[in-house]
């Protein structure tokens, strides 16, 4: 094998042109990537770059994809250690590459020793800068918006870490439409006031505040996932929240039993099959607080409540929280949109959204927000 001697090694400190994307620390010696598609990106000339990683797991290992000028070249599994991954190699040294590395998986708030961190790049050319795109968007989601079951084969049904997409993603897909910077906050299963299985403190809201606070475990506390985020230092023009799902699935799961305290919870039915109003009004006041929440950390963006791929039980209910929320705050930079329902044609893996039923929300949310931000901006 010929060895390439002209490859010089940078600590990541040292490319001032390296972008950033997703929520984290200001710490560059190593890179913490914590949400699904955090991304480094980079334009780049040379014939050949690389990336040295550092993959941490005790169950759910961390996955990239590569894009090469917006197009998927690569996609794998970062198994556990310390070590250089090869991005490209043998292309025109005189033509300028952009390359985004992206976290395909989301936090895994069930592994405390998940983590993916990069440390240095290696490569023979020159970095040049790489443009804000002219929006910033903010995604908060569940699973839908961690892209499980997104890749994969409709038969499968393991919940691993290999049908996570943060690319074939509805989130990727309209970031790209929109020419935007975009950001995700997400976590499978997880609600505006409890998860799908009545757990009330599996909520987004609850840790939207800190950098990444939904992870558990003495490392990442160290690595500042639970450091107070930083708004001020990018404030989106739009923030899209995509929950309800699970809320919604709570009203048929079992109740969920407090391990510390026995105490426990359920989202009930009524007799006749419809939701108990007392827990419908929980939720909206859950969803109503939320709101108070991201305008208070987004005072400029608008704020779109987008729900519907997998059923809408809850669509009413949204509607009433945003309504009172906007009649009692005079807000008027809010709405709601409903999102194309998964059809069989449509459906991924783990009976979740496919890639089609992502490129089909995309499109309906992308026209929404195309018309929003030219009246933003």
């Amino acid at each position: 094998m010929m060895e390439n001697n002209k490859l010089k090694h940078y600590a990541l400190p040292d490319v001032a042109q390296l972008k950033v994307h997703g929520r984290t620390t200001e710490s560059r010696s190593p890179l913490t990537l914590f949400w699904t598609g955090s991304a480094v990106e980079l334009n780049v000339t040379g014939t050949e770059l690389w990336i040295e990683v550092d993959s941490k797991y005790d169950v759910c290992e961390p996955w990239i994809s590569v894009l090469i000028n917006d197009v998927v070249v690569s996609r794998q599994m970062l198994v556990h250690g310390r070590y250089w991954v090869c991005i490209f190699r043998g292309m025109n040294e005189s033509v300028t590459k952009n390359v985004r590395i992206v976290k395909d998986t989301q936090a895994m708030s069930g592994d405390p020793g998940c983590v993916l961190q990069i440390h240095a790049l290696k490569s023979d050319g020159a970095f040049q800068l790489v443009e804000d795109r002219p929006y910033k968007v903010e995604f908060i989601g569940d699973s839908i918006t961690s892209g499980e079951g997104a890749i994969g084969a409709q038969a499968e049904e393991d919940w691993i870490p290999m049908w996570f997409s943060a690319i074939q993603n509805y989130t990727a897909m309209t970031a790209e439409a929109l020419h935007a910077d975009y950001r995700v906050i997400s976590q499978s299963g997880w609600g505006v006031m409890t998860s799908w299985d009545n757990n009330p403190s599996a909520n987004i809201p609850q840790y939207y505040d800190q950098v990444c606070g939904l992870l558990t475990g003495e490392m990442n506390e160290a690595l500042g996932a639970h450091n107070p985020h930083d708004f001020n230092a990018w404030q989106p023009d739009v923030v899209v929240v995509n929950l309800g799902s699970n809320d919604g699935g709570a009203f048929q799961t079992p109740e969920w039993t407090d391990p510390n305290t026995g105490v426990t919870y359920k989202q009930r039915l009524n007799a006749d099959g419809t939701y108990h109003e007392e827990d419908v009004a929980k939720f909206e006041q859950a969803a109503y607080q939320f709101l108070i929440q991201l305008r208070k950390n987004n005072t400029k963006a608008h704020i779109v409540w987008a729900y519907g791929m997998l059923g809408f039980p809850m669509m009413p209910a949204i509607y009433r929280a945003v309504d009172i929320y906007m009649k009692e705050t005079g807000d008027r930079s809010v709405s709601v949109i409903q999102l194309p329902n998964t059809t069989s044609e449509t459906v991924g893996a783990r009976t979740h959204p496919g890639m089609l039923s992502h490129k089909r929300a995309a499109e309906t949310l992308t026209e929404h927000l195309r018309g929003i931000l030219q009246h933003h901006s």
